[in-house]
């Protein structure tokens, strides 16, 4: 650096003050710039909505967070959630929007998931969406899936909001876009994830009875998927409905049907056939290059009688992990989704598929406070699931399934950056 001097002092003398001004104004400018996008709702590295595309060193995942099994571990307290309202968030469903109906408590907000030997960081709304740039990801399955979409839409309000670009007006196919990073969202209404009629409205109990084509996906998604880069399935709670099975257009049983002359056939038997469907149909779908993700069974939380025999949610804290554990109807589903999964990666390697498993299952176990229970409508209205114990408040634990599926599409990102470095040295 020269200093001015001789008989350029006085004019560098009178140029001082504005270089003073020039470098004050920078630095309240680089001082507001940071606080765009922190608040106390957000607490990761975050990057601008204009930032390039993100690069392997914004990928933090040391080689033990790569070997942690993150479904395994604890609920640990939270301060800081949490990162979005019911007010700042508009795509919260009415049934799932617990503090508008009156829930008195708000420490079930307070927790986050901590996986045993690891850290699981808080969903990075930036990061997520630099990753999903010039990208696609599906919903497929029931309304718990939807409550998923609509929590990451809430998370990711606190970057931006979407565009309704849905190309029909039917609510259980909706279809998001954020035009900034040209990342869509979609949605498929698709509880039994295979090709369904209902036979009856009402049935023997009043839920309805299914006709279900055990091997026949749902051809709603099926003939759809292949545009997308990321799908997550779900199914398992509609299992419980009255149902009568079908395989090669014939008859093979039912589920609580109570029709003459007709086997009754366990829950799992209908949802093990469904899943194997639904996982041999990405297998052979040729021109489907994505990744599957299988979100596992979320258990609900009735206690003291069954959903529609005053059954209820009202616990207020998480379970310890010692508390509780997987059983009956629950670790059926769970048990024949890992398996029915284990067999379809191992076929799709064959083929090129790739096959994740979204296990989610344990620590939403773990969560019996975060169900609306009747904080999910009016004390007065007249509806089906009074006590709500399967959905899950929103803002709430569900919100957790999004630091998990961030820390998965980095571990993709870590293994396709691997992939072309080994190209490049070959």
């Amino acid at each position: 650096m020269e200093f001015p001097c001789g008989k350029n002092s006085n004019n560098a003398s009178q140029r001082t003050p504005k270089i003073f001004i020039l470098l004050a104004l920078t630095l309240i400018v680089l001082g507001i710039i940071p606080l765009h996008h922190t608040s106390k709702w957000y607490h990761a590295t975050n990057h601008s909505e204009k930032s390039s595309t993100y690069h392997m060193e914004d990928i933090k995942i040391m080689d033990d967070d790569e070997k942690c099994d993150i479904s395994i571990g604890e609920w640990i307290p939270n301060p800081d959630g949490p990162y979005y309202t019911n007010t700042t968030c508009w795509a919260i469903h009415e049934h799932q929007n617990c503090m508008k109906y009156g829930r008195p408590d708000t420490d079930f907000l307070k927790w986050r998931w901590k996986p045993k030997g690891c850290e699981l960081p808080i969903f990075n709304p930036y990061q997520f969406l630099d990753m999903m740039r010039n990208k696609s990801l599906a919903f497929v399955g029931d309304s718990v899936g939807r409550n998923q979409m609509q929590s990451l839409i809430c998370l990711l309000s606190r970057a931006v909001y979407p565009i309704d670009v849905s190309i029909s007006p039917d609510e259980n196919f909706k279809r998001w876009k954020y035009v900034s990073y040209n990342f869509t969202l979609a949605t498929y209404w698709s509880p039994f994830l295979i090709r369904m009629k209902e036979a009856d409205a009402d049935g023997p109990t009043k839920t309805g009875l299914f006709n279900l084509y055990l091997d026949e996906a749902d051809e709603k998604w099926a003939t759809q998927i292949e545009e997308f880069d990321y799908v997550i399935f779900n199914g398992g709670h509609w299992f419980t409905r009255c149902s009568v099975y079908y395989e090669n257009n014939q008859l093979v049983g039912c589920r609580y049907c109570e029709l003459p002359n007709v086997t009754d056939l366990p829950s799992s038997y209908g949802y093990q056939r469904a899943i194997r469907t639904v996982l041999r149909t990405i297998n052979n779908l040729e021109n489907f290059k994505g990744i599957t993700f299988v979100r596992t069974f979320a258990p609900s939380h009735f206690e003291g009688g069954e959903w529609n025999k005053g059954g209820n949610c009202v616990r207020r804290r998480p379970f310890i992990s010692n508390e509780t554990s997987l059983e009956g109807f629950n670790l059926e589903l769970y048990t024949i989704q890992v398996e029915e999964f284990k067999a379809a990666e191992k076929e799709g390697k064959k083929k090129g598929k790739r096959f994740r498993l979204l296990d989610t299952t344990q620590a939403m176990l773990l969560r019996p406070d975060g169900h609306p229970s009747r904080y999910g409508h009016w004390p007065n209205e007249n509806v089906v699931l009074y006590n709500d114990c399967v959905h899950w408040c929103l803002p709430g634990p569900i919100d957790s399934w999004s630091d998990f599926l961030l820390h998965m599409l980095k571990l993709e990102g870590r293994r396709s950056h691997e992939e072309k470095l080994q190209f490049l040295n070959q």
